[in-house]
């Protein structure tokens, strides 16, 4: 695997990067894995490299970056967390789709990355990031999951379910059964409105777990779940972004 951190120039700041690949020159598919509110940290580098083992271009920034430089979770500080919830009121959908442009035109200059086909995955504070990049680089993006993502469904003009109509690739999104972040409701109205914009797509309830099945170091970490996680996202991304795989419609040849 050939890894590297970068600092990517956005206009707004150093966007610092974790940019994993395989050893072989590609070009391969890029991947957009954005952060969970913990922040940019170790267990989120090795799954970005169990992702590009699979033959992607993976991409992990900082999404912080426009207020501090680095921050990782302390689970056991009330302090920390408070500063993750001030840093996490201070991202929006719109700043997230502006780093989306800045990641894909670093990735349209490297050999190794082909840049018109991505995939972008978040997690809870991200999930509803990695559906309005979807939207709004609907050019490009082929694939986008959600997993236990909150404010999928707002009653507000950034809300996600908004935008499903943009999007021309496939959706995924996956929630956990008990989850005061992501109430079932919400889910049922998402789902409605997926279907009701005709995007193509699933939803998919993991029954049984809990906010963050997919991350080892949350209490709520379900290895079963996990699995089923990592086999949906890999799926996903293999029928849209392998060679061979179909374009977005509005992308086809003629």
């Amino acid at each position: 695997m050939v890894e590297a951190e970068i600092a990517i120039e956005t206009g707004e700041g150093a966007m610092t990067t974790f940019v994993v690949r395989p050893d072989s020159a590609g070009p391969h598919p890029v991947a957009l894995f954005l952060m969970d509110a913990p922040g940019k940290r170790p267990l989120l580098h090795a799954m970005a490299r169990r992702l590009a083992s699979h033959g992607y271009y993976v991409m992990l920034p900082n999404l912080y970056y426009r207020t501090c430089a680095a921050f990782e979770l302390d689970f056991a500080s009330k302090e920390s967390f408070a500063r993750m919830s001030e840093l996490m009121r201070a991202v929006s959908n719109r700043m997230v789709g502006r780093d989306a442009a800045a990641l894909s035109a670093h990735a349209e200059r490297d050999a190794a990355a082909d840049a018109s086909r991505v995939g972008v995955v978040g997690y809870c504070m991200s999930g509803p990031f990695a559906l309005w990049v979807a939207a709004e680089h609907a050019s490009r993006v082929r694939a986008a999951a959600s997993f236990y993502g909150v404010r999928l469904y707002l009653d507000a003009a950034d809300s996600p379910h908004l935008r499903l109509g943009e999007i021309a690739g496939e959706v995924y999104v996956a929630c956990a059964e008990h989850d005061e972040w992501v109430p079932l409701a919400m889910i049922d109205r998402f789902e409605a409105a997926l279907q009701a914009a005709g995007t193509r797509g699933r939803v998919e309830r993991y029954w049984g777990t809990k906010h963050g099945f997919a991350f080892a170091d949350r209490p709520a970490y379900d290895a079963r779940a996990d699995a089923r996680h990592w086999a949906a996202l890999l799926e996903l991304f293999a029928r849209n972004l392998k060679p061979g795989a179909s374009q977005p419609a509005g992308e086809r040849s003629a």
